[in-house]
């Protein structure tokens, strides 16, 4: 569990995060909603260490992260997983390259042991038979895949996925929820997801933080979403008539 109190940042005289107070669960699918400006991307690089808050702790487990210095942070960070916006591959090394970089940096094992793992997790990924192949040379959402199946070989506790489909057409974006719900559940995961896609929120949306103006302005499940009765969160949600009628089909089942 990731828990988030009080936290606060500035830059200059414009404060960003107000007071933010949020948990994120282990074995659960953790989003962090929010129109464009919201403090959504600085409340996650607080979270992770990349920017230091003025105010409040961030709590990975029982250890208090934000207190710790570099070094001691570092042991946290090879418990991270994190899955880039833009998958963010090396186009001069193979998939299984690619997968293999984050063991060869941070691990001790043997050549053979992180081709095994790295196997594994692209066969996880429904993409063995590709690790020979370079990222130029795959699809996009091909792309995606390798970089979940890279982010998920050291075995993280936690995940982050930012904006995981964009760039994505609909159904290689169900494909890679279904992918980031299935491997959450798996491994007992700590996953937090950072999007603006409520097709993603509704399809496997857990615990659900919606920010708006650096403020937790609602917190809930993907049900509970549709019926939230917060104003600012209802114009985001049903900014598009496919939200509405998604409404619809889940308040008849």
């Amino acid at each position: 569990m990731i828990r988030v109190r009080g936290v606060e940042k500035s830059f200059g005289d414009k404060t960003v995060l107000h007071g933010i107070d949020a948990e994120f669960h282990a074995g659960q699918v953790n989003f962090i909603i929010g129109r464009s400006g919201s403090g959504k991307s600085v409340l996650t690089k607080c979270i992770v260490g990349l920017l230091e808050v003025d105010a409040g702790r961030v709590q990975y487990d029982d250890v208090v992260f934000s207190d710790l210095d570099r070094k001691e942070r570092e042991a946290v960070r090879r418990r991270i997983g994190m899955l880039f916006q833009g998958g963010a591959l090396f186009d001069s090394m193979t998939v299984l390259e690619n997968v293999e970089f984050p063991l060869r940096m941070f691990s001790d094992m043997t050549a053979e042991e992180r081709r095994e793992r790295a196997m594994e997790c692209l066969k996880r990924v429904e993409l063995d038979g590709a690790e020979n192949r370079f990222p130029a040379e795959v699809s996009g959402g091909m792309q995606k895949r390798v970089a979940l199946a890279r982010a998920i070989v050291g075995r993280p506790q936690y995940l982050f996925c930012d904006e995981p489909n964009s760039g994505l057409d609909p159904q290689t974006a169900i494909v890679i929820d279904n992918l980031i719900k299935d491997l959450t559940s798996e491994y007992g995961t700590t996953t937090v997801v950072i999007s603006h896609d409520m097709n993603s929120v509704i399809e496997i949306g857990d615990n659900i933080h919606f920010l708006h103006e650096g403020r937790v302005a609602w917190q809930g499940d993907r049900k509970g979403i549709l019926d939230s009765g917060v104003a600012s969160l209802d114009e985001f949600v049903y900014a598009s008539d496919l939200m509405k009628d998604i409404r619809n089909r889940l308040r008849n089942t």
